[in-house]
């Protein structure tokens, strides 16, 4: 005859349950025995082993291993599994903690009726209740876990309702978080109480305005309705409560960063004493003792710690569940996971009770609660029952039910928060959960911002979303289960969004179709139209052409005739033919005036700067090509000779003018910016000149001589910073980034030196060894050898960079030998080629 059916048990009800439906289920696989024959094979008596597997307490070991032993199980793998039920049951709060008082608050905050064990705060409180009762807005700034919200709830609060409180007692005190819509939700709450005294507004979590709230008019709004505070004929006094890292975004806000400039109290570490006092005296309260070596382990570990306040609560209420009588120990703490482990260890204890379904809506409740940071830390996000669904049956009732019941969130009527930040850096689990997904929440959180807007517009279609916003929504939600993670509101928005872009796609096919046939029937007309026009257009073109071609070549040869004529006015032709020659090239662009214009487009700038000179100076003007500047965006050039630095205008080529007075000296370089004109004077100085006004160049300064003779060469770095004077075997190098002020940097043996015209590297050549060194001149008061390239160098004057800098060539005099090097990687520089044994031919005489 059967038994009596067993009642049903929930595995994940707790330890004892598993256990229970674990030997229930090792009994159906023995073949379903009755407990009268289990009793006669193990020696224990039918309604204990009965007992054992009915879940309502854990039995002790024996018992189990004899009901293990009677369906023929392996006792010593049991053994383990009582082990491990068994420690979970001590690691739970006893059931006559139910209704004892808590000491502790754990990692919820303190609110006004916790006063009694709010402790480690008076000075903080006297000092926060004295400048608010001075000022009419007032702000408390501090890190997460510092314990903002608790000074106000269970200090501050307390305080003014009791008579000893400074200044008149409140007409209303009034406690808010703004939440997504400050204004709309509170806007009643602003209004001062018709009565005698102040209304106190004391508004916790203020960043909420930033991470939740996503709308600026009415973020605006609510603040400058709470800044109606410091008028002084106001009734309104304000609190609020801010985490230090928003205190940028409250600078946003002009009024309110005046407000707040003498108003402000910093909820920074609480000191030794301090904590002695948290840790203390809430236990003394409750009638308990907490042990001295407890005592001081905690404040070794939560002394300078930010953000450890809520840590320490949560482990020291853990450690009160756990306490023996009255006392409350180290081991017990240490049992708990001290203070980072205390909070993991009760959150997994809680989520691995869950589940397989459990767990994966704990996930999506937990992440609903999480509002990613954007450049400041991860925050909680206060949501509504309605959200997670938690008004309708299944799972999701049951899991609020017990992370609320570990105190890991808070249920506060249609309300559903995280109990304090300080979970999301504590709980491993869930700090992976953010990581992972961090990009999808983001985009989550503005789906979920959209579908709520869309909803309060009666779901007008032009707030759908559309383009690139719905393609990522729609991938980040594409994978299987993910939309599960949608509330229906979220999915209908979303597959109305998708719907509205098949219609419009629908309808944009329709009107490329009508458009492509109203093309092709006006292409046909237009090709014909085009094709009589095309062949008269062709010939025209044509008849032009050889028209052209034929005024091109008479130019071209009467240049050619003016520079063979012998003639007094020899000058003159040459600037005359040059002219010819850019006026035949533009007309007709052949090889051959492309000849013609590069061989003597020069000539007229050197001519008419030779005659121009001559009227100046008597002894006639010898321009040294081989000493010019060029600033390429004002079109100034810098000649020297005849011991005078002259500035031309060429803004007209062929018609060149000069500028401004002519300076003394033999040799001359310009900043990459034409800004600044570098000068060798003949006293062995050089001067360095402001050419802002052309007409009036203005001495800025005057460096000393490198120690020998100087201006043998000059060089500006590629952003004008730095400036080389060379001398005959000693070279200065300047700092001129403050030109008012130049800096020696260092004397560099070298006579010779050239820039990179594109990144901060300095090659400078020392005959006398043989070798050019490469430079690294990124920090300017410190340049960097990096590379020598040994075997390259002859005497000359050829060091000069490619215009991408990635090439150097170096050479002897005339350049009859040159190198080049590949200096891409200036640490590793290698030979291009050997020695090119390039013939440099002599310019043509240009008389």
């Amino acid at each position: 005859m059967a038994g009596r059916p067993e009642s049903p048990l929930d595995p994940s009800a707790g330890p004892v349950a598993r256990l229970a439906a674990e030997l229930r289920k090792l009994r159906a696989e023995a073949g379903s025995p009755t407990y009268r024959v289990m009793a006669q094979r193990s020696g224990q008596g039918a309604s204990t082993l009965s007992q054992a597997a009915a879940g309502e307490r854990l039995a002790t070991l024996p018992v189990v291993l004899a009901y293990v032993r009677a369906c023929g199980g392996d006792e010593a793998e049991w053994e383990g599994r009582w082990r491990e039920a068994a420690a979970e049951v001590a690691a739970e709060p006893r059931t006559e903690d139910e209704d004892a008082v808590r000491p502790y608050r754990g990692l919820a905050r303190f609110e006004p009726g916790d006063a009694g064990l709010f402790f480690g705060r008076g000075q903080l409180t006297d000092r926060l209740l004295e400048l608010a009762s001075s000022r009419r807005f007032t702000a408390v700034f501090g890190p997460s876990g510092s314990g903002k919200s608790s000074l106000l709830r269970a200090g501050l609060i307390p305080r003014l309702r009791t008579p000893e409180a400074t200044g008149p007692q409140p007409a209303a005190l009034r406690v808010l978080t703004p939440g997504e819509h400050p204004l709309r939700a509170h806007e009643q709450r602003l209004i001062p109480k018709d009565a005698d005294g102040d209304t106190w507004l004391i508004v916790d979590q203020f960043e909420e305005l930033y991470t939740l709230c996503h709308d600026p008019a009415e973020r605006d709004q609510f603040i400058d309705h709470l800044l109606t505070a410091t008028d002084p004929g106001s009734r309104l006094r304000v609190v609020i409560a801010v985490r230090a890292d928003f205190l940028g975004r409250c600078a946003e806000h002009a009024a309110l960063t005046a407000a707040l400039q003498d108003g402000t109290v910093l909820a920074g570490p609480m000191s030794r004493d301090e904590l002695r006092e948290a840790v203390v005296r809430p236990a003394q309260a409750g009638g308990l003792v907490v042990e001295r070596s407890l005592t001081a382990r905690i404040l070794d570990e939560v002394e300078g710690e930010p953000g450890a306040l809520p840590l320490m609560s949560h482990a020291l209420l853990v450690t009160w569940h756990r306490r023996k009588g009255r006392v409350l120990t180290e081991e017990a703490y240490e049992a708990a996971g001290g203070l980072y482990g205390a909070v993991a260890r009760t959150a997994e204890r809680v989520f691995s009770r869950l589940t397989p379904g459990q767990a994966e809506v704990a996930r999506r409740i937990l992440l609903r609660l999480i509002a990613p940071g954007e450049g400041t830390q991860d925050t909680r996000r206060p949501v509504t029952r309605a959200e997670l669904g938690a008004d309708g049956p299944g799972d999701v009732a049951t899991v609020l039910e017990r992370l609320a019941r570990a105190r890991l969130i808070t249920l506060d009527h249609d309300t559903v928060d995280l109990a304090h930040e300080a979970l999301i850096t504590a709980w491993p689990r869930l700090r992976g959960w953010i990581d992972t997904d961090r990009e999808r929440l983001r985009t989550h959180r503005r789906l979920t911002e959209a579908a709520q807007a869309w909803h309060g517009l009666v779901r007008d279609p032009g707030a759908l979303y559309r383009g690139a916003r719905l393609d990522i929504t729609e991938e980040a939600f594409a994978a299987p289960g993910r939309g599960r993670e949608l509330t229906v509101l979220e999915e209908e928005f979303l597959a109305a969004s998708v719907a509205a872009r098949a219609d419009e796609r629908r309808a944009a096919v329709r009107i490329t179709r009508r458009l492509r046939s109203l093309v092709a029937g006006l292409s046909a007309l237009l090709l014909v139209s085009c094709a009589a026009v095309a062949i008269s257009l062709q010939q025209r073109a044509t008849a032009r052409n050889e028209r052209t071609t034929a005024i091109s070549r008479q130019i071209a040869a009467e240049a050619d005739r003016l520079r063979a004529a012998d003639l007094p006015t020899q000058y003159q032709n040459e600037a005359l033919a040059a002219q010819l020659d850019i006026t035949a090239y533009r007309m007709r662009p052949s090889p051959q005036t492309y000849t013609n214009l590069i061989s003597e487009a020069t000539a007229p700038l050197f001519t008419e700067t030779r005659e121009r000179n001559k009227d100046a100076n008597s002894s006639g003007y010898t321009p040294d090509n081989g000493r010019v500047a060029y600033d390429s965006a004002r079109r100034v050039l810098v000649l020297t000779g005849n011991n005078l630095i002259r500035l031309w205008d060429t803004s007209h080529f062929t018609h060149p003018r000069p500028v401004g007075r002519p300076l003394a000296g033999w040799k001359a370089a310009l900043s990459p910016d034409g800004q600044v004109l570098a000068v060798a004077n003949y006293d062995l100085t050089v001067g360095l000149w402001s050419t802002s006004d052309l007409s009036h160049p203005r001495r800025l300064c005057t460096l000393p001589p490198p120690g020998d003779a100087p201006g043998q060469f000059m060089a500006f770095s590629h952003d004008g910073s730095m400036l080389l004077v060379g001398g005959e075997r000693t070279s200065a190098l300047w700092d001129v980034h403050n030109i008012s002020h130049p800096e020696l940097v260092r004397s560099m043996p070298c006579d010779l030196a050239a820039f990179s015209p594109r990144r901060p590297l300095l090659a400078t050549r020392d005959t006398d060894n043989g070798t050019v060194q490469l430079w690294d001149v990124s920090r300017r008061n410190r340049p960097t050898a990096l590379s020598v390239l040994s075997g390259r160098v002859v005497d000359g004057d050829l060091l000069v960079f490619s215009p991408d800098g990635q090439t150097l060539a170096t050479g002897g005099a005339d350049h009859e030998q040159v190198w080049l090097s590949d200096i891409t990687d200036p640490r590793h520089p290698y030979a291009l080629d050997e020695n090119l044994n390039q013939q440099v031919s002599a310019r043509r005489d240009t008389r």
